[in-house]
């Protein structure tokens, strides 16, 4: 049977340099980062290097980049520790961002009573920028956080104007950098993010690893307390061949961005134009408009009764295809998306919609091979 992987949104394959960079490191790099020894001191040196290296993609310092397990992870140190420790009183938000957002500020607001905004949102998932602008007028110590590419949709925000806008109200600008950091250069010497999370997985790294930024002089403090790691901004001992595997993997994205980004890009264009012509599949989000969504993503409506769409995603799975009704983080709920309830009528939801999502290991035969099953579907 063939098989087709398009949930690279959820996770992307590991490539082969990066297995070889964790596997070099777990045989030869196995002392504790903290130890004084010489194990320890090469272990530091390895973490340190690898720091550097991730904050140059940035162009920031290599003392603004803290060490994850992952978006999530770093999601959870900015929130908690600006209520906690930045006097923060008020989070403004929206209603379709990842749900380690959602679910942290939803927290916050029950547990502190941190006053929540949600930035409205139109049909097409795009945030309203001349609401967020209303919202940040208010008096109170604020924090944004806005996810710069939606993981559902692929709308890509524009993070340099937020952010601007943000500086100038005082209010502090946290964004979920999950599925464009490794896709898009992101230059924060010029863009006045406060705090941004990333994690390895989604640029062909390994899981359990990721990154926050944390700008300079910003006060925040740590979520997780022990030792030391991290400039005392995370405790627990590092996992040194992750680290090295993510900075790997970091550096293949960045050498080979321009290329990559044209094949997948190519990919999706030539999706599009076959899914134009199955009747009745509608796009979802701005995947039509190239310049304002990701060219990693593709969510489309299918055409299907409700007695079909329940078994829709089963059935390509039968046929050998991975994808997903939105966030991997939601695998196996019978909840419709969080997102696409925000931004579809209730007529709209009764019919399902999928999520197709590309990395360099995919082909035009792949694309041709879905679209032939989805076609069957819609028309059985």
């Amino acid at each position: 049977m063939q098989t087709v992987y398009l949930d690279n949104a959820a996770t992307t394959a590991l490539k082969p340099e990066v297995i070889e960079a964790i596997t070099n490191v777990l045989q030869n790099n196995f002392g504790n980062a903290s130890s004084s020894h010489s194990y320890g001191r090469s272990s530091k040196s390895l973490i340190e290097s690898c720091r550097k290296q991730i904050a140059g993609y940035l162009k920031v310092s290599a003392s603004e980049i803290v060490f994850t397990s992952g978006g999530t992870e770093a999601d959870n140190l900015v929130l908690f520790s600006a209520v906690r420790d930045l006097d923060v009183t008020e989070i403004i938000t929206s209603k379709i961002e990842h749900h380690a957002v959602l679910h942290t500020v939803q927290y916050l607001q029950h547990s502190q009573n941190i006053e929540v905004q949600y930035v409205n949102t139109d049909v097409h998932g795009h945030i309203d920028l001349a609401h967020l602008e209303i919202l940040l007028a208010s008096p109170h110590k604020k924090l944004v956080s806005l996810m710069h590419i939606n993981n559902e949709i692929g709308n890509i925000l524009d993070l340099e104007k937020v952010a601007k806008l943000c500086k100038s109200h005082n209010a502090l600008f946290h964004s979920d950098t999950v599925q464009s950091v490794g896709h898009y250069h992101i230059d924060l010497s010029a863009i006045p993010v406060d705090f941004l999370a990333a994690s390895a997985h989604k640029f062909h790294g390994p899981k359990g690893v990721g990154f926050c930024f944390i700008r300079k002089h910003s006060g925040l403090k740590p979520l997780l307390l022990g030792g030391e790691q991290e400039r005392g901004l995370r405790a627990g001992t590092e996992s040194i061949h992750n680290i090295v595997g993510m900075a790997k993997a970091l550096e293949l994205a960045y050498d080979s961005l321009e290329k990559e980004q044209q094949h997948i890009e190519d990919l999706k264009r030539y999706f599009i134009d076959k899914l134009q012509q199955i009747e009745g599949v509608i796009f979802n989000g701005n995947c039509l408009d190239f310049q304002n969504s990701a060219y990693t993503i593709v969510n489309i409506q299918v055409p299907l009764s409700e007695a079909k769409a329940t078994m829709m995603q089963f059935q390509l799975d039968l046929k050998g295809i991975a994808c997903s009704k939105g966030s991997a983080c939601q695998s196996g709920s019978a909840q419709v998306s969080h997102v696409l309830a925000e931004i579809q009528t209730s007529e709209m939801l009764k019919k399902p919609s999928i999520r197709f999502s590309f990395s360099i290991f995919n082909t035009k035969a792949d694309i041709d091979y879905v679209v032939k099953v989805l076609t069957d579907m819609i028309h059985s």
